[in-house]
Order: structure tokens, then sequence, then C-alpha cells
């Protein structure tokens, strides 16, 4: 299921910042790459500003002048008419040159990045006569009758020790991997490197949020992610807490509809408190919302508290 708040493009705009950082003083990154005066854009566009240097990062061994890049969010797909929209968008982009011919297509590679591996696009390739070649973990070259350099990068399958950026847009990211990105985070210095950080780990967090309540209150590996992103993780748990009492209060007006306000507001109570369980809060950050937001004393809370169990429904419970 996507989750329309986590925000997967700025994130790998941001981690292709970090990856490519050794090189970033000759490489220009103009994300969302307008083709023309029509809604038509590259997800990210990297200029090489001298074509004859290389790249030191594995992803950047293809790139030549122009390097076009599309990234598919976890759970978006990537099959051949995206192949052929990108391949579409780097023929119209190499038309768009100051002159005829300014901008030569051998100067130009497309990158097709997926979490998981396109199996039936490769498959596509095969049976159209290319080759597709494995050069480096996670990372496929297609070579055959293709009008542009091309490669398929599968982030999953990706060395998360040298692509640690790119590997933390997942929704089940390893916690070894999440450990290294919080490392890689601490030790960069430059202020525009770490908004780039931000943005990565905003990802991560909203993405893997199971994972961030069970580091909650376990010692290091939570005081890290508070030092980097309090601001962060105070609004992430100001729109769980919302969510859940919404949550809470909608049952509650559908028991109430049936068997009166009072006891569905009761019931409204006890499905909160599932809610938020369920969202990884402990009873002492459930007290003060219910209290606050049911306006109960620190008595009623606590009976409240102690009346719900794991195993029964809210309405089992009023039973």
């Amino acid at each position: 299921m996507n989750d329309t708040n986590i925000q997967w493009h700025p994130g790998f705009v941001a981690a292709m910042n970090l990856e490519l950082r050794e090189d970033r003083e000759n490489l220009t990154f103009h994300k969302e790459y307008n083709l023309n005066t029509k809604p038509l854009s590259i997800d990210l566009l990297i200029i090489q500003k001298n074509a004859s240097a290389t790249v030191s990062n594995e992803i950047g061994k293809i790139f030549r002048r122009h390097n076009i890049m599309e990234y598919k969010s976890p759970g978006d797909s990537l099959d051949i008419d995206v192949y052929y929209k990108t391949m579409a968008y780097a023929a119209l982009y190499k038309s768009g040159g100051e002159a005829v011919d300014s901008i030569l297509a051998n100067d130009v590679t497309i990158s097709l990045i997926r979490e998981n591996k396109p199996r039936k696009l490769f498959r596509h390739f095969m049976e159209q006569g290319c080759s597709v070649i494995n050069p480096y973990a996670g990372i496929y070259y297609i070579e055959g009758a293709v009008p542009f350099s091309t490669q398929v990068i599968v982030t999953q399958e990706l060395d998360s020790a040298a692509h640690g950026w790119l590997c933390a847009l997942s929704r089940n990211i390893k916690e070894p991997v999440a450990q290294r990105v919080l490392e890689l985070t601490k030790n960069l210095t430059e202020p525009g490197e770490r908004n780039f950080a931000d943005s990565v780990l905003t990802v991560m967090l909203k993405a893997n949020k199971q994972m961030f309540h069970m580091w909650k209150g376990a010692g290091n590996m939570f005081e890290i992610l508070m030092e980097l992103m309090e601001p962060q993780i105070e609004t992430m748990l100001k729109e769980e807490r919302e969510k859940a009492i919404t949550i809470g209060e909608q049952k509650g007006i559908r028991i109430g509809e049936q068997k009166g306000i009072r006891i569905g507001e009761r019931t409204g109570i006890l499905a909160t408190i599932n809610s938020l369980r369920n969202f990884g809060h402990s009873d002492a950050d459930i007290k003060p919302e219910i209290m606050k937001n049911y306006h109960l004393s620190s008595s009623e809370a606590d009976n409240y508290l102690s009346r719900v169990t794991v195993s029964e429904s809210p309405k089992q419970q009023l039973q």
C-alpha cells in the first residue's frame, strides 16, 4: 500500500547527491528537469561538466555527458512501458540541443532505479537480442540494440556498505543498513549534505515505523536518531497520535449510533488505547493523551488502560 505522505522522489534525489558526493564538483544535478513547456519532466538529470572524467561511484561508471535517471518508488512498476517512456524522454532531451545533433546520442545514458529486480523487463530485453550483464552487485547493463547506454539499478541488491543512501529508500530496511545511514549522517559536516541526509532519513523513518518503535527507549540508536532528527520525529509521533485518536473516535461514533453516545465514547477511548498500542506507544505515553482528549482524571485513565487487553476488542471489553 502506497503512503502518500512519503516523499520518495525527493529522497531519491537527496540519496543520489550523497551517493555521488565525491564527484559532485564535476556533476550538475537537475531534479524534475522539464523537457518542454508541457508537463514532461525527468526525475533526475545529471550533467557531467568534464565528460572525460570518471565517476568513482559504481552507479556512475556508465555516465557520460548527459545522464537521465528514472526512479520508481517501492510498489511502483518498472515495466516495458516505463523503459520506453524514459527512452522517449532521453530522445526528446537529445533533440532539444542548441543546434542540430549538438547533444550526441553516445553522450546520453539512461538509469532505471527500482528496489526489486524487474524480471519481465529483463526478459523483454533478452527477447529483443540484448544482453543483461551484472558488472557490480545490484547494477545491470543492457547491451545490444538500445539507442542509449542503459543500466538498471536494483537497490535491494546493492552493497549496502557502499550505497547506504539508496538502500535506505525501502519499506523493509535491514537494521544494519539503518545503523549505517545514521553513522554516515553523523559524519557529514557540510550543511547542504545534512539537508540531503535529513530527506533520506525522513523517508526511511516514515516507511519503517516499526523499526523506529522497536528502537524507542532501547538506547544508543534511538538517542542518535533523536540527536539527528528530533523535530521530524516529534512531528511523526504527533501525526500517529492524531491518527490513532481519530480511529478510536470513529469507532466510538459507530458504536454510539447503535448503543448510545455514552457507550460509544467509552468504546472510543478503548479503541484509541488499542490503536496507540498498535503504533508502539507505551501506556506512559498513552495516558496523558486520553486524559487530554477525553477529559479524564488520572484514575479514570488508569481504569481504562487496565481494561484493555491484547486479546480482546473494545466491544468485548464493554460486555
